[in-house]
């Protein structure tokens, strides 16, 4: 239930320390009693994976000093008082301090198994989340955003850091759902353009009659409604990067306009003579084949083959499966900290049936899925679950939740092997040679 996490207890007396302990044994927490609070301390270790229940009267030390030190240690780790019937006040006092909660004399066994169960979901959503920012932290640069070890991914993240420092304009081609505008946000931010505006415009969201205002701006009295200047998004853009998505939906009549601003880097406002220079990167974004609809006449074919200079292809997950993992993982992570509640286990049938599913909505739907699983509102579909066709042979499933599960236990481990033995129950040589057949870095996880 809590694998890995323990509760401290601390009770001078003998017959309740043993009768409690045998109660939250028997509902699946380890315990570690104590019968002062000075031989608890040792368990007080910044980061501890702990939770603390004490009774505040104790001989040497009391419920409040131990509190005390827990708060200058850790004060993420959780401390329940037991108190008195009468010592409510002091309790409260207690728990202005730092106390997770308190229980009173007399209780029922099923009230401190309940205080502990959150106290414990409590320590471990934070040391999830704490987990999270560390990976990011370890993270650097494009790896942090465009997630995935899969030779796509690898081959995406290269192309991206060779185009990022060139001033030429990219088409980035991916269904729904993949990143698109994630990986022009990355060719912005590994370029010296990252200190100038972003600016993203939805091609597919705008009326086409208020289309041409938006992208190129107007000049007061331009029409009807033009009070007042307005710089378009080219002109904002200007120094900076432009994403045009979903391009394949601008109205011809506009694609020819742009077209001439590719070309000569000016822009005209609406109801002006003057032409303004701009020094904007273009990129473009595709969920259709520009070219076939060039072939078709729905797409101007100067324009795709000036838009064509460097294109981008973005794989869909059911061609990245072995990033399925990780990217869940991530999302769960962020899931967790985002509800604030703690990560369910990820089995191994769970593991597979994530593999098999075909993520018709990409990066999208995993992140929803990962939302839904932290929420227990998970509810991929069983009947799509059994009609997919994993491009992937089992024997390939199978190591990637092998390796996913290995991973899991170093990073629970902090990557320190014989704890992810005991935890796995591997031998030390069986999970070395699994460590080098997956092609797992220990280092990653320390």
């Amino acid at each position: 239930m809590f694998e890995g996490y323990k509760v401290v207890f601390v009770e001078d007396d003998l017959p309740v320390r043993v009768s409690l302990t045998q109660t939250l044994e028997l509902e699946g927490f380890t315990v570690v009693p104590c019968r002062s609070a000075e031989e608890a301390l040792p368990h007080v270790q910044p980061g501890a994976p702990i939770a603390i229940v004490t009774d505040v009267r104790l001989p040497g030390m009391d419920g409040r000093a131990l509190l005390a030190h827990v708060q200058a240690t850790d004060a993420g780790i959780p401390t329940i008082l037991i108190t008195a019937h009468g010592d409510v006040a002091m309790a409260v006092q207690a728990m202005r301090a730092g106390a997770y909660d308190f229980i009173e004399k007399p209780f029922a066994p099923e009230r401190l198994v309940d205080v502990v169960r959150r106290a414990l979901d409590l320590r471990t959503l934070r040391h999830s989340a704490d987990e999270m920012r560390a990976q990011l932290q370890r993270a650097s640069g494009i790896e942090a955003a465009l997630l995935g070890q899969s030779p796509a991914m690898q081959q995406l993240r290269r192309q991206v850091l060779n185009l990022a420092g060139t001033s030429a304009d990219v088409l980035i081609v991916g269904e729904t759902g993949t990143g698109k505008e994630l990986v022009a946000r990355c060719l912005h931010d590994q370029s010296p353009r990252r200190d100038r505006h972003f600016v993203a415009i939805n091609c597919g969201g705008l009326p086409e009659a208020l289309f041409e205002s938006e992208l190129f701006g107007h000049e007061p009295g331009s029409f009807t409604s033009a009070a007042k200047r307005r710089i378009g998004k080219i002109e904002h853009a200007n120094g900076g990067t432009l994403l045009l998505d979903e391009i394949e939906t601008m109205p011809i009549a506009l694609q020819i306009k742009l077209l001439r601003v590719l070309q000569e880097r000016r822009v005209e406002r609406l109801g002006s003579n003057e032409e303004v220079p701009v020094n904007v990167r273009f990129i473009a974004a595709s969920k259709s084949d520009l070219k076939d609809q060039s072939a078709k006449g729905e797409f101007r074919s100067d324009l795709y083959y000036r838009l064509n200079i460097a294109t981008l292809t973005l794989p869909p997950l059911r061609e990245r499966r072995e990033d399925i993992p990780l990217l869940f993982e991530h999302f769960v992570a962020q899931a967790c900290a985002r509800y604030e509640r703690s990560a369910p286990e990820l089995t191994p049938e769970k593991l597979r049936e994530l593999i098999a599913h075909d993520w018709p909505g990409n990066v999208r739907e995993i992140r929803n899925a990962a939302d839904r699983f932290v929420l227990a509102l998970d509810d991929l579909d069983p009947q799509a679950a059994l009609q997919a066709v994993p491009t992937l042979p089992l024997a390939k499933q199978m190591d990637l939740i092998e390796k996913t599960l290995i991973e899991q236990a170093l990073r629970r481990c902090g990557g320190k092997v014989p704890a992810a033995m005991e935890l796995l129950g591997t031998p030390r040589k069986t999970l070395y040679d699994k460590l080098h057949r997956h092609g797992i870095q220990l280092d990653t996880f320390r």
